[in-house]
């Protein structure tokens, strides 16, 4: 049986913090995800508990009439719990090894099983189709984990929102980019 997975990324917000909140724009932005799925079939939603996770998909869970459930593993890598000036580098680094840490960080496999752990939950339910809403950061490496070539370039190019379908059939995981 075909099951299958939105990975959403959250809408534009004012900030990285948990409690950070969706920009005006990142409210449109919300209810033009709510329009996209109007027509695909969910049974249900996962998020990560910061804001801007919950307000990207909260229209869409109010027109289905759906609880949004909150997993704290889908919440965004810590890099570092330092200011890092030179983080952008410091990123790249982390997708070329990822079992680089850096102080008080996670490294990139210990998000990976993280978001791979909701994941392969998600598969073993009897729901075929779920939304998940989670970073930039650690979907790129949830997708890294399906196809090693998804690296540092593609988490560049991801935009907020961005969406991508992720199917499991029989023992097959794909991904594709569905969100212009």
């Amino acid at each position: 049986m075909l099951k299958k997975i939105y990975v959403v990324r959250h809408c534009e917000a004012v900030g990285q913090s948990p409690d950070a909140q969706l920009t005006d724009k990142g409210f449109n932005q919300a209810f033009e995800l709510c329009e996209f799925f109007s027509n695909i079939k969910i049974d249900q939603i996962i998020a990560s508990p910061y804001k801007r996770a919950i307000e990207s998909i909260q229209p869409l869970a109010k027109r289905l009439g759906l609880d949004v459930e909150i997993d704290r593993r889908l919440t965004e890598r810590i890099l570092s719990t330092n200011n890092l000036s030179d983080w952008f580098e410091k990123l790249r680094n982390t997708f070329e090894d990822i079992e680089l840490k850096y102080e008080g960080g996670e490294s990139s496999r210990e998000a990976m099983n993280r978001i791979v752990e909701v994941v392969e939950e998600i598969f073993s339910r009897n729901n075929d189709h779920t939304v998940v809403v989670t970073h930039g950061n650690l979907m790129s490496l949830l997708f890294m984990f399906y196809n090693k070539d998804f690296g540092f370039d593609n988490w560049e190019r991801l935009s907020n929102p961005d969406v991508f379908l992720l199917s499991k059939e029989g023992n097959q995981v794909t991904f594709k980019r569905i969100w212009d």
